[in-house]
């Protein structure tokens, strides 16, 4: 898929943008600056009234744009955000959501990733997937995940609001990642271990596991080879944001494992967990930072029955 195709793709069967409306394209200095400029002028060949506006990278993901980025945010009609940190766990995105903005967050986006690999799905069938799952979970009172490397970790997840990252922002005040495809809520609490063996923001691709020991919602412990990177990364932002705040599934069957969390968390068949920030979708924890771990492989039991994963084979 070209930069153009993958342009198309992104405004017109994710966003669904109509001539005259205002699309805010959001970048820094460290995304490759061709990805904006092809949004750019693929808003303008649709007659949008297109704006790009470069900052400075953010410092970790989660953390809140310039004001002058955020304001602008809330009175667009689409975002587009291309940038080397996530916007998407911020309350700029979450007020902008509020003002009937549709968003599209894509942080850490390469130019490889626009032509292969997540961003090629077929969105609507991703969508379709996230729904099917979705109604499986929605009544739900307990999850747990278990793996061979020792992930055993129980989630009270009873009334807790699952949503879908799929990809179509056709409504007002909807928002996706792109590439998209997951299933994800923010749990009440948990107790027990969860080993991230595939990838890590912030870290990249994994060469030892990280172990994270959770404790009523909480990191009490965490070890591995990476673990003194991990907890830096956490203490950096001020208080420690050692939460438990999400759990996701990824639902996209073209996502790869390549080291970037865009795509590693979409990836089908494997889950994923996050602490810090789950403000913008169900939490109550504003930290300023939001760091996913994926875990491949996972078996999962829904209120004690095994639940076979979208495109993964039963066990």
């Amino acid at each position: 898929m070209s930069l153009k195709e993958s342009a198309s793709v992104v405004l017109e069967t994710c966003m669904a943008v109509k001539p005259g409306e205002v699309v805010l394209i959001i970048t820094d200095t460290a995304t490759h600056p061709s990805i904006a400029r092809c949004l750019f002028e693929k808003a303008v060949e649709l007659e949008c009234d297109p704006i790009l506006m470069t900052m400075e990278p953010r410092e970790v993901h989660g953390q809140e744009p310039p004001r002058v980025v955020a304001d602008a945010m809330s009175a667009a009609n689409v975002v587009l955000a291309p940038t080397s940190k996530s916007l998407t766990h911020t309350q700029a995105k979450l007020n902008a959501n509020q003002a009937g903005v549709r968003i599209a967050s894509m942080p850490g986006i390469t130019l490889e990733m626009m032509g292969t690999g997540g961003i090629t799905a077929d969105y609507l069938v991703v969508r379709d997937t996230g729904f099917n799952l979705k109604s499986r979970l929605d009544n739900a009172k307990e999850l747990r995940i278990v793996t061979d490397l020792g992930t055993d970790i129980v989630l009270d997840i009873e009334g807790c609001n699952w949503q879908t990252d799929h990809g179509i922002c056709h409504e007002p005040g909807s928002s996706s990642n792109l590439p998209a495809g997951e299933v994800f809520v923010a749990p009440k609490g948990g107790n027990g271990l969860f080993v991230v063996d595939g990838s890590m923001s912030g870290m990249g691709l994994l060469t030892s596991p990280l172990t994270i020991k959770v404790e009523e919602g909480n990191a009490t412990e965490i070890t591995g080879k990476g673990a003194k990177q991990f907890i830096t990364m956490l203490e950096n932002v001020g208080p420690p944001a050692r939460n438990l705040a999400e759990l996701g599934i990824g639902i996209n069957p073209a996502a790869r494992l390549i080291g970037n969390v865009l795509e590693d968390e979409k990836v089908a068949g494997t889950v994923h967990m996050a602490l810090g920030d789950n403000s913008t979708f169900g939490g109550d924890v504003v930290a300023g930072i939001h760091l996913d771990g994926i875990i491949t492989a996972p078996r999962l039991f829904v209120d004690g029955e095994e639940l076979v994963l979208p495109f993964q084979e039963p066990a």
